[in-house]
């Protein structure tokens, strides 16, 4: 199946994957995390994209980035993952690609997801065993957030920095989000729609969208009704 090109809007964020080839291990230690955070962070800046959350987990990468070119996170991944292959290739003695394919992004609904999104995000090494509470990880963007640590490679969301006038007021507000529980409805619908490189929001979002770009913004559906006057005379 011939894979769509991506949704992109200049200012609109956008949900990212970047994944281990085979769902192999790609980052081994302690190194390895800060080499791909110090590249992100230059990259990120060479091409004019702005990072609001992330979670490096073992064999990936979640990323929510608001690019502010059309290009710019296209640039910015293509150029982190040329870096960090050398890199690791170099360090470990290996040759050969290390990442599954190219990243899966997924345009997001800022309104009604993005909040959801950074939760989405942050929350992974929770879901996944590792840690009981998000802060415990090591590598994620929540000890910024969500506890006022400083990362110099975030850049706080409009949206985020309505949640209070004053920093405390923010952490604190954002700490409570943790404590609504996020439905299996949503968690599937952001993992189907990034995978599927669509987008994460409603069918007014994906319309508007839709007249944007001049492009589909949703999966066709499949199959059709064999009765109908498209399938006459072909059964």
């Amino acid at each position: 199946m011939a894979r769509h090109k991506r949704l992109v809007l200049p200012g609109q964020p956008q949900h990212v994957i970047q994944r281990g080839i085979n769902r192999d291990v790609v980052f081994v230690d302690e190194e390895d995390y800060r080499f791909y955070l110090d590249s992100l962070k230059q990259v990120c800046q060479k091409y004019r994209c702005r990072l609001h959350a992330y979670v490096l987990m073992t064999n990936h990468a979640h990323l929510l980035i608001t690019p502010a070119t059309d290009d710019g996170l296209g640039k910015t991944l293509q150029s982190l993952g040329r870096r960090y292959v050398q890199n690791f290739n170099d360090k470990y003695q290996r040759t050969g690609t290390l990442w599954e394919g190219r990243y899966k992004s997924a345009l997001i609904d800022t309104e009604r997801y993005l909040l959801t999104c950074y939760r989405y995000i942050e929350m992974n090494p929770v879901r996944a065993g590792m840690v009981s509470t998000p802060g415990e990880y090591p590598w994620t963007s929540y000890h910024f957030n969500a506890l006022g640590t400083s990362d110099s490679l975030v850049s706080p969301h409009p949206l985020y920095l309505r949640l209070g006038g004053a920093a405390d007021e923010r952490y604190s507000a954002y700490r409570a989000l943790f404590h609504h529980h996020v439905g299996t409805d949503v968690l599937d619908k952001i993992r189907n729609m990034t995978n599927t490189e669509w987008i994460i929001g409603n069918d007014r979002f994906a319309g508007r969208v839709a007249q944007l770009l001049g492009r589909q913004t949703r999966p066709r559906a499949r199959g059709g009704d064999r009765k109908s006057e498209k399938f006459r005379g072909k059964v």
